[in-house]
């Protein structure tokens, strides 16, 4: 800002530059007063407007800096209850996380746990895996032998020679697996004891046992000595001498009436005694039985009679299968002196179950079963060897 000039500079430089003027009159002072007192009021003029000018810049500024500063404090609260709230949301996501995290870290604590404990165990089954690898062999071994000596005691004592084949098979073919040279002798032994069992007679103990079980389905059917029914015999009864006579007498053709009359008459009376003498043999009958307690038996008697000799052949079927040859044997004499003793041997039913029990008993079921001892002492040397 520009300053004003004082009084004593403006004398100073009346003094100075118009020091020649001193010698001006008195009476043109005051004019010149005047004239300095109205420059001096002009030349403040646009100073005054300046400072005007610059108050109402000041004031414009200062309305604008307080509606700034307004709308600052306006915003920045606005911004302070946004934050407060975001704030608060953070918070409470925050916590949410919080809890996240603390059941994140239990569940990777448990999945921790879990992972440990398949190790453990995976280290276990790895270790019992390589302890199996390592004796596989022992395994495999231990298992043929003992397949072979169960085929080889049934082989001996129910005679079972499919099962003792299928045996062989099975553990010919689980040697084959290995591939192993040291399993040779071993096969070698198998295919011997092969070869001997499927070079055996067959025997029909199929056939045979059905035809026990027929048998055993006769019995009931079969007369006792002591049943008062009568029996048809086997053999064809014997005719009648006067059969022969009267077939004579109608063979030539009468030519009288008399002699027809007496033809008819002769017919019927023959007819008629042949009919009364058969029914005199039915009713009157002569037997020569060994033991008389058999026609002594009662109800009772006879059926435990024909119980027992269904056992009898039962246990027989039993020690068929059971490749029991004497006992087989025994069973069958047993059953045929039964019903030879106690049933009627001139029956039909009774000749026809004799005649197969005599069948049955003229077939061949003894076998000497071979014996699986080459197969069980080549594997037993094997898992001897150190």
């Amino acid at each position: 800002m520009n300053e004003l000039p004082s009084s004593s500079d403006s004398g100073q430089s009346t003094q100075t530059g118009q020091a020649p003027q001193q010698a001006e009159p008195a009476a043109s002072r005051p004019n010149v007063q005047n004239d300095n007192a109205s420059g001096l009021r002009q030349a403040l003029v646009p100073v005054y407007a300046g400072l005007g000018l610059v108050a109402a810049l000041l004031a414009a500024q200062w309305w604008s800096s307080q509606h700034e500063i307004r709308g600052l404090r306006e915003e920045v609260a606005q911004r302070l209850k946004t934050d407060e709230s975001l704030s608060t949301e953070t918070k409470l996501i925050a916590k949410t996380v919080q809890d996240g995290m603390k059941e994140l870290q239990a569940k990777v604590n448990v999945l921790e746990g879990k992972q440990v404990e398949a190790q453990s165990q995976q280290l276990a089954l790895e270790q019992l895996y390589q302890e199996l690898s390592k004796n596989r062999d022992d395994w495999a071994l231990a298992e043929i032998e003992q397949v072979l000596s169960t085929a080889s005691q049934q082989l001996q004592l129910a005679g079972n020679v499919q099962g003792a084949i299928i045996a062989l098979q099975n553990a010919d073919n689980r040697l084959s697996r290995s591939d192993k040279p040291q399993f040779i002798i071993i096969r070698r032994a198998i295919a011997r004891d092969l070869e001997r069992l499927k070079s055996l007679p067959t025997v029909d103990l199929t056939g045979i046992a059905l035809r026990l079980d027929s048998v055993i389905g006769q019995i009931d059917s079969m007369p006792l000595l002591s049943d008062e029914k009568p029996v048809v015999a086997a053999t064809q009864p014997k005719v009648s001498r006067h059969a022969p006579k009267a077939a004579e007498k109608a063979a030539p053709a009468k030519p009288s009436r008399a002699s027809d009359w007496l033809g008819d008459l002769e017919d019927k009376w023959n007819s008629w005694s042949n009919e009364m003498w058969t029914e005199i043999r039915q009713l009157i009958r002569v037997r020569n039985v060994d033991v008389p307690d058999a026609l002594l038996l009662s109800p009772s008697q006879a059926y435990y009679a024909r119980e027992n000799l269904k056992l009898r052949l039962l246990n027989a079927r039993m020690a068929l299968l059971t490749r029991n040859e004497p006992t087989f044997r025994n069973d069958l004499l047993a059953a045929q002196d039964a019903i030879s003793r106690y049933f009627d041997t001139r029956a039909k039913q009774t000749q026809t179950t004799q005649a197969l029990l005599r069948q049955i008993q003229a077939s061949n079921v003894s076998i000497e079963m071979p014996t699986l001892a080459d197969s069980l002492n080549a594997v037993r040397n094997y898992k001897a060897k150190p």
